[in-house]
């Protein structure tokens, strides 16, 4: 009998303990900081992923169909969604070794096995799943073990080249399972650039004898070919999107190998497709720009392809409609993959490029970034090069110098920097040097910027407005020194295929040697690859006037498709629009129905929070509260929903203290349809949301802990305001 009263009063103790960790941190996972991050809804059956079959050990015969999903989606680099997948897995079988050895591939992937060390705050939570996968890995079959095992060595402490780690990993379970073609699919993924490309193809091919639409093999194979021998990876790009047409991603893969070989109406279709299909997603979904790491990339580099295409104005609406998207404090920093620095890039870019010297000297056009030399230096060298296009030799000379200045400050702090300034510091001297009459120093300047700018062929995209080699090209020809023009033209055709503006200075340049028919050849090449271009572009109307018989040459290495984006518009919208917000229908206080319909005309802050027992939710209402004015002076209203009922919130001494109208959630309903609610462990989650006037969401942060940052958001909402 005593036992069992000490059985009991420890159980309860434990409870109780239990409990009380519960109430110091809800909203927060019971299993750990690993699994605070993350998807933290539940998944749903995705159509158009691709088919990848991974048989594994689960004491769950559900969890495999979930398993499968994810495991297609880790092909096509869909971490986010494949995480939520795999830990829906550990929902039906908390036991699932595979399932955690999926989620710390999440993390350790093809962008960052290999890297020198893997610190806690980036790294931290996939050691964590992998560490559970480990402990587990006894009670799963022998193939499943040597998986687990490969990224055990790969990424343990002390361990470095950790990739070709795991290519030898992958490499012995290969030759122990011959049939296994996702071990195949692996190795010959993290292979990529550690031999032959060819043989590398060789091991992807077997792949695709057995499922000729793998999406990680063709994934794999333009990878590999991209940038080796662009046009080796055309077959899989016909492939890819036709193997997971449901994923962004494998949509925008092909637009590499595409726009490399000089296909920008391909690349276009490509890329195009792919942005339409992420946005289909994220509005779907709930999800903002900075929350969808290819969203960015997709648009940037549909930006760089419309350029090619001489479509100005649609390349300029992508650049400016990133800027104009929510930004975020921790996701929005100037790290690559931001929606504002992909914004910006694609920018400034266009407006070099297309000379749009006004723009570029017009205050607030451009949103410059004073914060460190290099932001200084890009500034400086966009300004050097709009002011000598003007003709003010002068003005031109005196930013020069501040760019010269502003490198060698850069370079002294760090020596490496020297190098990625070279390029740029050569151009803008060698253009101010040819302006000034220095011909001899002016070409030898550029002729270094072009060397420096050959080492960088092929950026994704790139950040450079044009091959350097073919601004000299256009000086020579304006001298009349049209064969070195056009030797440095057929270079810049080469770093840059069927590239419109030199097109252009080939036709000019030959007409102006007499040869009409090679004149006639480029000025046909241009019209074909500028076929939907903006009206009245220079380049395209300076050959037209040489009065040649023009027709469309195509010179592709495959033929393409014609790139209208009004084809596409079923597949969704080009470009980010906030988002209608999902219905909200709660109650006040006083048991009265609100919807958001009743606010409308009015910003809306809407906070889920945990309720009056939450201290952290309390203390950021209390933070609201302390700002009331500033978001009445944004003429927003400031809504606070819990699960509690009208009573419980009306009778809360702690609430009565907060002037905000409290609303009360009936079962969670309105957490749910705004994704304030964790599935896999049945908690409330804190959310914060910014819902115009209109309705839609322009601005959003779920987790475990509630927002505090009232600067920001009072911010933010006068951003929303101004537009």
């Amino acid at each position: 009998m005593a036992g069992i009263v000490r059985h009991l009063t420890l159980l309860i103790l434990s409870l109780a303990c239990a409990f009380a960790i519960a109430d110091d941190d809800p909203g927060h996972s019971s299993h750990g900081s690993a699994f605070d991050s993350g998807m933290r809804t539940r998944p749903w059956v995705m159509e158009g992923i691709g088919e990848a079959p991974f048989p594994i050990t689960a004491k769950n015969a559900e969890v495999q169909k979930w398993f499968n999903q994810g495991n297609a989606l880790l092909h096509s680099f869909w971490f986010e969604e494949a995480e939520r997948s795999f830990r829906w897995c550990l929902k039906l079988d908390p036991d699932c070794a595979m399932a955690y050895w999926s989620l710390a591939r999440c993390g350790f992937n093809w962008f960052t096995l290999g890297a020198p060390s893997y610190d806690d705050k980036e790294f931290g939570r996939y050691k964590a799943f992998l560490k559970e996968a480990v402990r587990r890995k006894d009670k799963v079959s022998e193939r499943e073990r040597m998986y687990i095992e490969a990224w055990e060595k790969a990424v343990a402490p002390g361990v470095k080249e950790g990739d070709k780690v795991l290519v030898g990993q992958l490499q012995e379970i290969v030759i122990k399972y011959p049939d296994d073609i996702e071990a195949k699919a692996l190795l010959a993924l993290f292979n990529i650039g550690k031999g032959s490309a060819f043989a590398n193809q060789l091991l992807i091919d077997q792949v695709l004898a057995k499922n000729p639409m793998h999406p990680g093999a063709h994934h794999a194979a333009i990878h590999n070919w991209d940038g080796v021998s662009s046009a080796q990876g055309i077959r899989s790009c016909e492939l890819y999107g036709k193997a997971a047409p449901g994923i962004g991603h494998s949509l925008h893969m092909p637009g590499h190998i595409y726009s490399k070989i000089g296909m920008w109406h391909e690349a276009a279709i490509s890329m195009d497709s792919a942005t339409r299909i992420e946005l289909r997603y994220m509005n779907d979904r709930l999800a903002l720009p900075f929350e969808t790491w290819n969203y960015p990339h997709n648009r940037n580099y549909l930006c760089y392809i419309q350029e090619q295409l001489g479509m100005f104005e649609a390349s300029l609406q992508g650049s400016r409609d990133m800027l104009a998207a929510p930004r975020d404090p921790e996701y929005n920093s100037e790290s690559a993959g931001r929606i504002a620095l992909e914004g910006h890039q694609a920018l400034v870019r266009a407006l070099i490029k297309f000379e749009k010297w006004d723009q570029i000297l017009t205050p607030g056009v451009i949103e410059w970034s004073e914060k460190d030399d290099y932001a200084k230096f890009e500034r400086a060298f966009a300004e050097t090069l709009a002011l000598n296009g003007q003709g003010k030799l002068r003005e031109a000379k005196e930013r020069l110098d501040d760019l010269k200045a502003i490198a060698a400050k850069a370079t002294d702090a760090n020596k490496d920097a020297s190098s990625q300034l070279a390029m740029p510091l050569n151009t803008a001297e060698g253009l101010i040097a040819l302006a000034d009459g220095h011909l001899l120093e002016g070409q030898k300047a550029l002729l270094n910027a072009a060397d420096e700018d050959a080492k960088f062929v092929g950026g994704d995209p790139p950040a450079s407005p044009w091959r350097v080699v073919r601004l000299l090209g256009d000086d020579y020809r304006k001298r009349g020194e049209n064969k070195l023009a056009i030797e440095c033209y057929e270079r810049a055709l080469k770093e840059e295929p069927n590239d419109g503006f030199t097109l252009s200075g080939l036709a000019q340049a030959y007409f102006a040697t007499g040869d009409k028919d090679k004149a006639a050849y480029y000025g046909g090449r241009l019209e074909y690859v500028w076929s939907q271009a903006d009206p009245h572009l220079r380049w395209l109307e300076e050959v037209r006037k040489l009065g040649l018989a023009l027709k469309p040459v195509a010179e592709t290495p495959r033929p393409e498709r014609v790139y209208r984006p009004q084809d596409l518009d079923t597949l969704g919208p080009m470009n980010w629009r906030p988002f209608q917000a999902p219905n909200l229908q709660v109650q006040d206080v006083n048991g009265r129905p609100v919807q958001l319909k009743d606010f409308r005309g009015k910003n809306v802050l809407l906070v889920f929070f945990l309720g009056d027992a939450c201290v952290h939710c309390v203390g950021q209402l209390k933070s609201i509260n302390d700002r009331v004015s500033d978001f009445e002076g944004q003429d927003t209203v400031v809504l606070a929903v819990c699960s509690a009922t009208p009573a419980k919130l009306k009778e809360s001494e702690t609430l009565g203290k907060v002037n905000v109208m409290f609303l009360s959630d009936k079962n969670h309903e309105n957490a749910r349809r705004f994704a304030s609610y964790d599935d896999f462990e049945e908690i409330e989650l804190h959310s914060t949301i910014l819902i115009d006037k209109q309705g839609c969401v322009r601005w959003k942060r779920t987790g475990g802990d509630p927002f505090t940052n009232i600067d920001f958001l009072v911010n933010e909402l006068k951003r929303i305001n101004a537009k």
